[in-house]
């Protein structure tokens, strides 16, 4: 069972990435929030892998810290929820956020999350908030991105929403005025954070 990969990393998409390891290519699937801890391809990289196994697939699903696999794992654990669905949710919040709105009984912020519906949300905080509890604040941060220029901000955010099955217009329309209403070039995760909120309303 793959745990930790080191290696070159040799291409990157919103989605997913290939790390070279002595000569050996695995393609890996990453949530927004690790994509953006990547480094430039060529560079070195560790990739914090879970291996999932099923009878027709080999999959790998990688992540910049053990403690966001941790979160990863658990909502796997939960009835409904798949390994695709569980990247897909932590591209959406942070895995820190994440804990606290379970742990919190926040329906509001979890059903905001695409692909997260009440019966969904309901059976995370029932399922994950006794373990959800022992992860500590400092634990699992919530984490932030490098600073980008706002055009590249703009674009980022509008990748990572249409990926996230948006539609464009719509998300273009969110992240042009939540831009036009902030006096400083925001980061990409208080971009998505303030869009998402929005899009959810």
């Amino acid at each position: 069972m793959i745990a930790l990969l080191s290696g070159i990393l040799i291409e990157k998409t919103i989605a997913q990435c290939v790390i070279d390891v002595r000569g050996v290519g695995y393609r890996i699937v990453v949530p927004l929030t690790t994509f953006y801890e990547l480094p430039e391809v060529g560079q070195p990289v560790v990739v914090h892998i879970h291996t999932h196994v099923r009878e027709d697939a080999f999959s790998l699903y990688g992540f910049h810290s053990r403690e966001e696999r941790a979160v990863f794992q658990l909502m796997i654990s939960v009835s409904g929820i798949g390994p695709k669905l569980a990247v897909n949710i932590l591209s959406g919040i942070a895995a820190g956020e994440l804990i606290r709105a379970v742990t919190t009984d926040d329906l509001k912020r979890l059903t905001g999350i695409p692909g997260v519906g009440k019966k969904t949300a309901e059976r995370m905080i029932l399922e994950m908030k006794d373990k959800a509890a022992k992860f500590g604040r400092e634990t699992v941060p919530a984490g932030a991105v490098a600073l980008k220029t706002g055009d590249q901000v703009k674009d980022d955010a509008l990748s990572a929403l249409v990926n996230l099955g948006y539609k464009g217009s719509a998300v273009k329309e969110v992240i042009d005025r939540i831009m036009r209403e902030t006096e400083d070039v925001p980061s990409l995760d208080r971009l998505l954070k303030q869009a998402l909120k929005t899009l959810a309303g």
